[in-house]
């Protein structure tokens, strides 16, 4: 079993914010998904919510509903914290990769 690190908590772009903010309705879903925009952690907390199914609020920028849909899509993902880290690595190397080849201008 892999050990989740609870450290990300305390660096998530929330962690000054009013978590009854993160846990509306309509509209203030939009504003509470904008603190995750840019979060050093988005992806930690998006694979927390989805592993542990919460059912409230906004979590790593996505609403209960479209966590739901998501989940209902991919119901066969057993770790979404493994799902998602190796796709933000293989984003990162392939990111990278690409800059590799580009001469530098100057």
């Amino acid at each position: 079993m892999e050990i989740i690190d609870a450290n990300w908590v305390q660096r998530g772009s929330c962690r000054t914010s009013d978590p009854d903010a993160l846990f509306v309705d309509g509209a203030g879903q939009n504003r509470a998904k904008a603190v995750c925009t840019g979060c050093p952690v988005r992806t930690e907390c998006l694979a927390y919510a989805l592993d542990q199914r919460i059912e409230h609020g906004v979590w790593g920028g996505m609403t209960d509903r479209e966590r739901r849909a998501l989940l209902r899509r991919r119901p066969t993902v057993e770790s979404w914290d493994n799902l998602l880290r190796r796709a933000r690595a293989e984003h990162t190397e392939h990111t990278a990769g690409g800059r590799r080849g580009l001469p530098l201008a100057g």
